[in-house]
Formats: C-alpha cells, sequence, structure tokens
C-alpha cells in the first residue's frame, strides 16, 4: 500500500497509488503513469492453470488438504532458527547501522551478515551431476507484472539464483493479505517481459501469486521469495494495508525465508539505482548462509541518491498511521460517493524506528512476522484473568 493513501480517487498505472494529493474538492489531478501492455497472443494458457516444471528436481508429495479456508501442507526446512541480535554497526549517539558510503559496501555487506547469526557458508548442496545447486527465487509485487520495481529487482538478483516471477496482471495497492475465493485464477506466460527469465502473470492478488507459485508453477518450494521493489513507502501501518509485504508474509507462512521491498518514490521514472545495490547485498547474504525459514524482513529505502544514503539500519515499526479524509461528491444521477483522502502522521519520535532511519537516509529493515500474539498482555491476563 505504501504510504499511497490517494488523495484522489484516480487510479494510476500501478493502480489505486495512495499518495496523490487532491487539487480541491472538485477536481483530482491526473496521475501520468501510463500502465504498459502486457499481453501477447502467442503465450496462453489452459483455465485450469499451469503446470509448467521449472527445474530437474522432483517435486515432493503433498501431505496436507486444500479447502475453503486455505491450505494446510507440510512446511518442510529451509534453514535454521537465527540467534538473537539485530544491531549492525554503530554510529553516534549509541545508534547502530551499517556505513553505505560510496567505497564501503562490502563493510555494510560484511556486517549485515551479522545480523544474521549464522556462519557463512552456502546452504544449497550439489544436484544431480554433481553441479551446484542454484538456489530458486520467487519474485512477485503488488504494482503489476509490467511495473518498473519488479524489472529493477528482477535486474538485481538475476545473477543469484534461478529466477521465478509470478505477479499480478493488473495493480493490487492496499490488497493486503486478500486471496481470491468467488473466481477462478488464471496464469499467463509472459516470458518475454524478462530477459532469460521464467514470468507468469496472474489474475488474483499478491498473496493469490505466491499461493499459485508454490503449488502449480515451481516444482519445489523456493529458497526465497521477494516481493517489489514497491512504488511507494511500506513503513510503519502500511505494512498491514500492503500487497507487497502481505505477498512475502504468506512466502513465510509456507515456510519460505521472505523479504519485501520498498523505494519511497511513486514516480514512474523512480530511480532504482540505490535500492538495487542494496537489494543485491541483503539477498546475497541470506543466500549465503541458513536462515529461519519464517524470516520475513520489511526493507525500505529512500528516494535520494546513492551518495547520500548512509548505510542500513535494523528497526523498529514506527507507531504511526493515516489520519483519513472521505471526500463527498454526487453523481450525474445526484447519489453520494466518497474519495479516501488523508495524511500520514507520525506519533513516534523514537529514533529507532523505520520512518526516523528514512527520514535521515538510511535504508530501514524491520523483521516482521505473522504470529499476531501479544506476549506480554497474554502472560499478564494468563496472572489477573480467572477461568
Amino acid at each position: 500500500m505504501a504510504a499511497k493513501i490517494a488523495q484522489t480517487g484516480e487510479k494510476s498505472a500501478f493502480g489505486g497509488k495512495r499518495g496523490e494529493k487532491v487539487r480541491n474538492n472538485t477536481d483530482f489531478c491526473n496521475l501520468s503513469m501510463k500502465k504498459k501492455s502486457s499481453t501477447n497472443n502467442e503465450n496462453k494458457t489452459v483455465p485450469a492453470g499451469i503446470s509448467r516444471k521449472t527445474d530437474q528436481a522432483d517435486r515432493p508429495v503433498r501431505t496436507g488438504k486444500t479447502g475453503a479456508t486455505g491450505i494446510i501442507r507440510e512446511t518442510g526446512i529451509n534453514g535454521q532458527e537465527a540467534p538473537g541480535g539485530t544491531a549492525v554497526g554503530k554510529e553516534k549517539g549509541g545508534q547502530r547501522a551499517v556505513k553505505g558510503k560510496t567505497g564501503q559496501v562490502k563493510d555494510s555487506h560484511d556486517k549485515f551478515a551479522n545480523v544474521l547469526g549464522q556462519k557463512a557458508g552456502s546452504p544449497f548442496g550439489k544436484g544431480k551431476g554433481g553441479k551446484k545447486r542454484l538456489p530458486v527465487i520467487l519474485v512477485t509485487n503488488d504494482d503489476g507484472i509490467s511495473a518498473p520495481g519488479i524489472r529493477n529487482l528482477v535486474e538485481a538478483v538475476k545473477g543469484l539464483g534461478k529466477v521465478v516471477v509470478v505477479a499480478p496482471d493488473k495493480p493490487q495497492s492496499g490488497m493486503g493479505h486478500a486471496i481470491t475465493i468467488g473466481n477462478p485464477l488464471r496464469l499467463t506466460p509472459m516470458h518475454h517481459l524478462f530477459e532469460g527469465v521464467e514470468a507468469w502473470q496472474c489474475s488474483g492478488t499478491p498473496v493469490d501469486c505466491v499461493k499459485l507459485a508454490v503449488d502449480k508453477v515451481l516444482r519445489r518450494k523456493p529458497d526465497l521469495c521477494l516481493s517489489g521493489i514497491n512504488h511507494g513507502a511500506n513503513h510503519s501501518i502500511n505494512v498491514i494495508y500492503s500487497g507487497t509485504m502481505s505477498a512475502a508474509v504468506e512466502a513465510a507462512i509456507e515456510s519460505i525465508p521472505s523479504i519485501g521491498f520498498s523505494l519511497l518514490d511513486y514516480s514512474v521514472e523512480a530511480d532504482f539505482g540505490p535500492a538495487k545495490k542494496y537489494v543485491k547485498i541483503i539477498v546475497e547474504q541470506l543466500l549465503s548462509r541458513p536462515v529461519d525459514k519464517h524470516l520475513i524482513l520489511n526493507v525500505n529505502f529512500p528516494a535520494v541518491p546513492d551518495n547520500l544514503i548512509k548505510g542500513l539500519k535494523i528497526c523498529r515499526q514506527a507507531y504511526a498511521k493515516y489520519e483519513e479524509d472521505f471526500v463527498e461528491r454526487k453523481d450525474p444521477n445526484n447519489k453520494k460517493y466518497y474519495w479516501l483522502t488523508g495524511k500520514f502522521v507520525n506519533f513516534d519520535r523514537g529514533r529507532d524506528t523505520d520512518v526516523w532511519a528514512l527520514e535521515h537516509n538510511y535504508v530501514s529493515v524491520v523483521p516482521v512476522q505473522f504470529d499476531m500474539t501479544n506476549y506480554v498482555l497474554k502472560s499478564k491476563l494468563e496472572k489477573t484473568w480467572k477461568s
């Protein structure tokens, strides 16, 4: 969703982005993004879906069942639990960060590795013929398969493993963890969009994309899922609404380590160069050692030139929200309708938050989880509530 409270109800090329300003109560600014055509008459699929094979490994037998409320299946073992410790490097005032100035990329690379808490060493064994098995990287997003962000993400990581793209066929911003239940889902091959990369567009939500990729496109569970690069921030409360982050969360539920990437720039002309550099640093580290199979990182990039980025900062989610306003209008039949508008308000003055880090030109890295249990309150209630 990414700080995309559209202060206009008009959809951009990346659809329903919430972040454009309202000119007044009667006129909304036109968005400049134009969606690229993503049709190819030569590539078709059957209505029932795809069973394309992406590698030579045998597909594991599913032991769970699929029902109306979701999928239950074996979780597998993608890695090991990483010990605690989230601080990376140091700066003045006791704050900790990874330096990222020009010429210090290797320093960022090495220090970020310390956060993962495991000794380096590829977790990928050898495949058939004694060749080293390449990691499988699933790439998705919520801006749609033709968005510049996902193209830049693929370019950043396609040399690090076997990349497979399964992304929505249209913008899906603000969809959160929605899934499609009442309508059929379709997959269409789009291999022409990314040179040398298998790609499929899905008619469903970002979460649908991950589910279909795991169950129908890939022969085995991917080693890593990457979502983004999103056009616009997904810091603080945005993680709840974000289709980008929900795709990453869904992957972690499936025991696939995952990362959601977002750039604080809504423009179709956004410069993804600095983001691509840090994407590669982070992904290389995750692929170089065993990691928690439920790992989820929410990574946001400031929209500044590379030489102004100070490095990576491990953060917590800021307490912030949107103060929303619904602009009322009337249609030609004199019936009321509403446009969602609003402004982002940060109530958190901490210096260890993602919002603070981004305001000070750091790449924010927030570890998140799908277990929403409030353990502090649980402990209190167990002592005070009587059964």
